[in-house]
This record gives structure tokens, sequence and C-alpha cells, in this order.
């Protein structure tokens, strides 16, 4: 039995209920961008988004594609405020302490929410029990990228190599325990392919080693490279998703190339503290989705190599308990750790 096929594949209610039928009602909405009325004098000033990782990587990439319009929608300024550092949990713990009022949301994704609570003994936070789901803002796969002048070709270059070479070709990651380290694992685990991981303070650090020549390969979210693949600066080899989207639409993925259990999707989404009242957490997801919905910011999503969710608070939820059940144990039998 395989390391990957042993792993099987929460929220705030109160009050959220007399929303719910405009919530779902949304869903059927064309998008607009016509601003909304405030509720109950919310929001009365602007909106800041943390990221928990430096600038220039996916997770700032996709908070950025969103405010940028979404002042439009909300009828305030949306402001982004980079935290980086401890794989995520910097920024994440800061918005968990954060006044619950609505003002101060999270940008995060799997690795934090979901990877972290596990791989960290004190990561500082609990994501069920210290946030609201606002909204899942996408689903995407992984890249293996190299520079665009490197010898490795294709993934069969990669695999090769770091087979006849245990150990050492490196891949660089945003971080210890991030989906991204995960795949390295899952490969070596599974497949053979071993390599020694490089984890840096976020994906821009990385990817400027990456095209500096001192690593060989990066795994990373595709919001994160399909800027420099569009720009030639970088060539993908495979990609962990079941499909192909985007720019990365004539990329293999790992299971078309015969890898077993190599089927990783992240997500974006964000968060509101613990405690935000729910009329507001509903105003936030109805400003976010309707912004995921304009054309020309589904379009980004999708050119970037993701496909917009736009899901629901309780829909959120509900994704965010099963990644938290099947990513814990993947770190468990990993013996990954990072404290």
């Amino acid at each position: 039995m395989s390391f990957a096929s042993r792993i099987p594949h929460i929220a705030h209610i109160a009050r959220l209920a007399a929303a719910a039928a405009w919530l779902a009602a949304l869903a059927l909405q064309p998008a607009t961008a016509e601003p909304m009325a405030p509720r109950n004098g919310f929001p009365s000033q602007p909106v800041k988004f943390i990221s928990p990782f430096p600038p220039g990587g996916g997770n700032d990439a996709t908070a950025r594609l969103v405010t940028t319009k979404l002042p439009e929608i909300m009828g305030q300024a949306a402001l982004v405020d980079n935290r980086g550092g401890a794989g995520g949990n910097i920024g994440a713990k800061a918005v968990a302490d954060a006044k619950p009022d609505g003002y101060t949301v999270l940008t995060s994704q799997v690795s934090i929410m979901a990877v972290n609570p596990s791989l960290y003994a004190s990561p500082g936070f609990d994501p069920i029990k210290n946030f609201v789901p606002i909204t899942q803002i996408n689903a995407a796969p992984l890249a293996l990228v190299v520079e665009a002048n490197s010898p490795l070709k294709s993934f069969a270059d990669l695999a090769a190599k770091a087979k006849a070479n245990p150990g050492k070709v490196t891949y660089a990651t945003p971080g210890n325990g991030t989906l991204s380290h995960l795949v390295g694992v899952v490969l070596a685990k599974d497949n053979g392919v071993e390599m020694t991981h490089v984890p840096y303070k976020g994906a821009g650090p990385a990817l400027t080693d990456l095209i500096g020549g001192q690593v060989d390969v990066m795994v990373t979210s595709t919001a994160s490279v399909a800027g420099m693949v569009q720009g030639g600066k970088l060539r993908v080899l495979a990609v962990t998703s079941p499909r192909r989207i985007g720019v990365f639409a004539k990329v293999p993925t790992l299971e078309e190339l015969g890898y077993a259990g190599a089927r990783f999707e992240d997500w974006y989404g964000f968060f509101a503290p613990a405690g935000t009242p729910p009329e507001r957490v509903a105003f936030l997801n109805e400003a976010i989705v309707r912004t995921l919905r304009l054309p020309e910011v589904t379009k980004l999503v999708t050119d970037g190599g993701s496909e917009v969710v736009a899901s629901t608070p309780d829909a959120f939820a509900a994704q965010l308990k099963q990644d938290i059940e099947r990513w814990s144990r993947i770190v468990k039998l990993s013996g990954a750790r990072a404290d």
C-alpha cells in the first residue's frame, strides 16, 4: 500500500440563518460591479486583508487580485498588509487576535489552515475555534517549475536525475510543511523521486534563488509562477491537479505521467476572526463573491491556473474540516515537523 493511498480523501452558524436565503440566491445572480449599500453602517472604513507571506508569492497575488476590484463593490478601500513568517502562522495569529469587527480579514490557504496545526507544536491559532470562514476563492494545483534555461526539459528528466543521484537534486518550496513540501515527500515515498528540500519564507524568495540557479526545481502554487511562465522565465514540468487549466493547459499532470497519489489541490480563501458579527461576514461574502464573478477577475484566476469557487461560508467551513482531516494524516505519516 502506497504512502498516499493510506490517506482518506465549522462554522460560525449563529444568526447566519437569516442570510442563508440570499446567499443561495446570490449564486444564481449575474456578476455586477455596482456598489453595495452599507448594512447597519458596515463598512464605514477600509478593510485590511492580512497576507501571511511576503510580497511576490501566490497568497499575496491572490489577495491583490481580489482587493484591486473589491472596493468598487464594497464601497470602501481594501488594503493588503503582508505579515510573513513561520509558514504563515504569524499573519494568521495576528488576525486571530484582531478585533472581530469585520475590518481585519485573513487571506489564507490549505497549508496554513489544514497543515500547520499538525506540523507545528504551537502554531498560535486554532483554524476552527479562532476563525469564521468567509469564502473559498479558488481551487488550484501546484506546479513543478525550473528556470527557463535549465537542462531539465521534462519531469522525466527530473525523475531520472533524482533517481540516479538520490538527495542531490534540490527542490525549493515556500516553507516547511506547505503542500509544496508534502508533494516532495509523496514523490520520494511513493515513487522513488528523492530530492533534498530547501524551505524558504515564502514563494518570492524561493523564486529569486530558482532564477539565480541556487536550487534545481521549485514546487509552488500556480498563482505564484503564472506570470513568469507566461513571460518565458520559467518552464513547468508538471502540475498536481487532475486537469489542465489556464496557462498550464499544455502541461502534463503527475497522474497522467503515472505517479501514484500525486493529486494535490491548494486553495486560497478569506477568514474573519471568530466572533465577527454574522451580518458582517455575510456582507463580506457577497462583496467578494461578486468580485470573483466579474468576468475580468474570473479570467485572471483561470489564466493563473486555478478555478473560481466563490463559496458560501458554510460550504467553505465544510471544505476546511475535510482538509484538516486529510492533511493532518499526511503530516503524521510523513513525520514532518517544523518547530
